[in-house]
């Protein structure tokens, strides 16, 4: 652990990363104009997962044979599955809320850690978590009028950090043995040839490359997956290597402002409701790893 002040380097890093993190579910709106939710999901994980491959050919030979059925959950639930998710949510969410509604991921990690694997909580961290769903509370139910009016696809964003809460157990519970980069490499790379599989042959996307918003649609789909994925990582463990995991983060509380102004200035509506549920949430979090910070990788 480092305990001296954080250089600046770090700091800019860190910055960097809240960037690209916070601006991934504006590539997903972008994506979205040209292609259906299916495909960008397929997009996004077949690019991420191949753009890894030569940081990982070394890396597999750590690999057990005990390893790979876990790496395979890895990759659906913490990937594979989420990228579709986040995909149809947004359809119908603006790309702000579900960048907010994404900062749930710390809280659904504790509540699965307490429930399915058995780790202890304190009082504390049961208050941060009843805030911070109050705060999804108020997104899901937001709305121009003011009033509170249920947005069922705010659920497929929940059901999304449930599966990263499940993801950062299972890898911290059962693959703790492994480094971060061979667990997302590998992982990313074993689901990414069905999901070029099904974009190639079940779906019309080699003939919709004929317009320059389909292409400007597929270069943001593309962003989002090698930049989203495969260079936030390769910074994400550059930062925690030069301070410490709880300096790192601390990206948990930047994300959903970047995609908050993000949306804003893209002309997407902000509401009092938005704002309120986005302080809880960020305030639930607080409090729930006041005691015991941990990292959180809330996008990927």
């Amino acid at each position: 652990m480092h305990h001296e002040t954080p250089p600046l380097k770090a700091w800019l890093l860190l910055g960097l990363l809240a960037l690209i993190w916070g601006s991934s579910f504006l590539l997903i709106k972008k994506g979205l104009l040209a292609f259906s939710p299916d495909q960008l999901a397929a997009i996004r994980i077949a690019s991420a997962g191949f753009v890894l491959l030569p940081f990982i050919l070394q890396r597999v030979k750590t690999v057990r044979a005990r390893h790979w059925l876990k790496l395979i959950s890895v990759g659906l639930v913490g990937s594979f599955i989420p990228a579709f998710l986040f995909a149809f949510a947004q359809t119908e969410l603006p790309s702000g809320v579900t960048g907010v509604l994404n900062t749930f991921t710390p809280l659904a990690t504790l509540i699965i850690g307490v429930v399915l694997f058995h780790q202890r909580a304190v009082a504390q961290q049961w208050i941060g978590v009843l805030i911070g769903l109050v705060g999804t509370t108020l997104l899901v139910t937001a709305s121009a009028s003011g009033a509170f009016e249920f947005n069922r696809y705010a659920l497929l964003i929940i059901a999304a950090t449930i599966c990263y809460g499940l993801n950062l157990n299972l890898i911290k519970h059962h693959i703790h043995d492994l480094s971060a980069l061979t667990i997302t490499g590998v992982s990313l790379f074993l689901v990414a040839p069905p999901a070029l599989a099904y974009l190639l042959l079940a779906t019309p996307f080699t003939s919709q490359l004929a317009t320059p918003e389909q292409w400007f649609s597929l270069s943001a789909i593309l962003i989002l997956g090698v930049v989203g994925t495969a260079m936030a990582l390769v910074i994400f463990n550059t930062v925690v290597k030069m301070t410490d995991t709880t300096f790192t983060s601390s990206v948990t509380y930047l994300i959903p402002i970047v995609a908050l102004v993000l949306g804003i200035i893209d002309g997407e509506p902000f509401f009092i409701q938005q704002a309120l549920g986005l302080g809880a949430i960020l305030g639930g979090v607080w409090i729930a790893n006041k005691r015991k910070r941990q990292p959180f990788n809330t996008q990927r």
